[in-house]
């Protein structure tokens, strides 16, 4: 997230946009291999720091929503091998990266919840790749509580995060990415893909902005 010294356009005002009875904080691939500096991104040698405060960030989110009584979702990628697609290991191979879908394998420890953890009466979902609403029923849950807002933080920006928050403004969801409770690996990945983000689909707000409205 230290590429957020280029300049981002934020909305400094959400008051009646995010009114916690409508509106969920989706929690996007908050596990060990993604977030961890033990898990499998981690043990590879990538600085983990930046995910880091993304986590401290969305922790301070998800405290505010409860507060709020606003829902929270929380996304995870769980994977088998015979889960994996054929187009997911061609695409590997081609790229001359074989083997390197084996992250979030069931049972290995790297798919569990790293620092946050969801409580009753929350949205949990499991899913194989990075859009939250392929092959879920995450849109009949959220449409079930009346929800037509989404504020969307997790790792990685131009991954899952991406991935959910267009899939959500394709299913007519006001989308709301908390910039600072995102992370991404490498150069300017992050602030590239909140730029597409918010040129296309969604509204950027840091997380003290959604942290204030919750609180009234």
């Amino acid at each position: 997230m230290s590429d957020l010294a280029e300049p981002l356009p934020h909305i400094a005002d959400v008051a009646g946009m995010i009114a916690p009875e409508r509106t969920a904080l989706v929690v996007v691939d908050i596990q060990v291999d993604f977030a961890a500096a033990h898990g499998l991104i981690g043990k590879a040698g990538v600085d983990m720091s930046e995910a880091a405060t993304a986590v401290d960030r969305i922790e301070e989110l998800i405290g505010a929503a409860r507060r709020a009584g606003a829902t929270v979702a929380f996304m995870r990628v769980m994977t088998r091998p015979e889960t994996d697609s054929d187009a997911l290991k061609t695409w590997m191979a081609r790229r001359g990266t074989p083997g390197q879908e084996g992250i979030c394998r069931i049972g290995s420890g790297g798919e569990d919840y790293y620092r946050v953890a969801p409580e009753p009466g929350d949205i949990e979902i499991e899913k194989l790749q990075y859009d939250s609403f392929h092959n879920t029923d995450f849109d009949a849950q959220l449409r079930a509580r009346g929800i037509d807002t989404l504020v969307i933080a997790g790792i990685s920006t131009d991954c899952c995060v991406d991935a959910t928050a267009s899939a959500a403004f394709h299913r007519n969801y006001h989308v709301f990415v908390a910039s600072d409770g995102c992370a991404a690996f490498g150069g300017t990945v992050h602030t590239d893909a909140l730029n597409i983000l918010q040129s296309h689909c969604a509204l950027l707000v840091k997380t003290a902005t959604v942290v204030e409205t919750w609180a009234g």
